[in-house]
């Protein structure tokens, strides 16, 4: 039986409850819950060892611990239908994006993001009365997540574009603040 985080959340007296990110290729939130089987195959897999347990057990990708390089290890690893055909379905459909607490805005040179950003989707605006100031072009982003460690304010987070839904650090509990 698949643990239904929602519910423990409600009961813990969280009523906000956002699904974490999945590593690539994951399926639907409910899909993948009910087939994982928590076995950790894909933990020891990743190659770049962002996948964690969530609160709950299940994988989770964390960006703080690096960015995710899209090689299909944790894919190939795991038995379970948990998972997209890699080769004829893309990664996922997360972009970065960045947030309040971003240096750029509030005067103070910083482009960490962008100088990590290897598919070139992190642009600054340049302007000779202020500091550059970062912007996203999420048709370019793929969500690898490598700008997200290297902010030093936390101001860069990943998910689905218009969802509300974010990833920047692992859920230590089930409300999925990630």
């Amino acid at each position: 039986m698949a643990v239904e985080p929602s519910r423990r959340a409600l009961l813990k007296g969280r009523l906000e409850y956002s699904p974490a990110l999945r590593p690539p290729w994951a399926r639907d939130e409910p899909q993948f819950l009910e087939n994982c089987s928590q076995c950790g195959d894909c933990f020891q897999a990743c190659e770049t060892d962002i996948i964690v347990r969530d609160a709950a057990g299940f994988p989770q990708v964390d960006f703080q611990r690096g960015e995710c390089i899209f090689c299909r290890a944790c894919v190939e690893a795991c038995e379970e239908e948990v998972f997209l055909d890699p080769v004829h379905e893309p990664p996922w459909r997360h972009v970065a994006a960045i947030g309040p607490a971003c240096l750029g805005p509030q005067g103070v040179y910083c482009r960490s993001c962008g100088e990590s950003c290897e598919a070139g989707a992190i642009h600054f605006s340049f302007n000779a009365r202020r500091v550059p100031v970062p912007s996203i072009d999420s048709e370019v982003c793929n969500g690898c997540g490598a700008c997200v460690s290297v902010c030093p304010t936390g101001a860069v987070t990943v998910g689905v574009p218009g969802s509300g839904h974010s990833a920047r650090l692992p859920s230590t509990d089930l409300q999925g603040e990630t």
